[in-house]
């Protein structure tokens, strides 16, 4: 897409953008989804990487240094004014041709957010590159009649690469996260409960 969707970026919430922390290190990054400021905490201290938030959290930044991924519906100034560092935008609510996907893309990075566009399925990622080109992409194996793992895993392989994938999978226990890793995923959201006994499943990255 050239530089229409590469505005200068900066990180006016955390002191870790989301990009980063699922970036960095040699393992699978465990993206914790919480529902409350105990959650947050606890999966920190487990060894999560980021936080996701369904539903607004008022205080998490002050019980957590993590970065805040935002998947509650909305726009990305409210994400940003709840203190959210990344957005989620799910392809299939903006995949209408009517410049929505493009807006609210542009806004997210404009205020300093990292913009995840969530797909379900290839056509949804080919059509996502070609509007947008995301950075980082949701492979949403929700629903999928192969079944979550599989369904992200071949979605995995058509993520260009330097690009960043996060898998959403149902039920993701240690194999599954193993398996996650070892094919080059780079996050996983996971249920805040789940922290502490993926932290220490998840195999060394090859």
């Amino acid at each position: 897409m050239g530089d229409d969707f590469a505005p200068e970026l900066r990180h006016v919430n955390g002191a870790r953008r989301f990009s980063q922390a699922i970036a960095e290190g040699d393992g699978i990054s465990l993206v914790a989804e919480v529902a409350d400021l105990d959650a947050a905490r606890e999966a920190e201290e487990h060894g999560a990487e980021s936080v996701a938030l369904r539903s607004p959290l008022e205080g998490v930044g002050d019980v957590t240094s993590l970065p805040v991924l935002w998947r509650t519906p909305g726009s990305p100034e409210q994400a940003h004014d709840a203190g959210a560092d990344a957005c989620v935008l799910a392809f299939a609510v903006v995949d209408e041709e009517n410049g929505d996907l493009e807006r609210l893309y542009r806004s997210a990075l404009e205020l300093g957010l990292d913009c995840v566009v969530e797909v379900r399925d290839d056509a949804e990622l080919q059509r996502a590159l070609e509007r947008v080109d995301p950075e980082i992409f949701l492979l949403s194996g929700i629903g999928d009649d192969g079944g979550p793992l599989a369904q992200a895993l071949n979605l995995l392989q058509d993520v260009p690469a330097g690009k960043l994938a996060v898998a959403e999978v149902e039920a993701a226990g240690p194999a599954e996260v193993a398996e996650l890793e070892r094919a080059g995923m780079d996050g996983v959201i996971v249920p805040a409960g789940n922290v502490a006994e993926l932290a220490g499943g998840a195999e060394p990255r090859v």
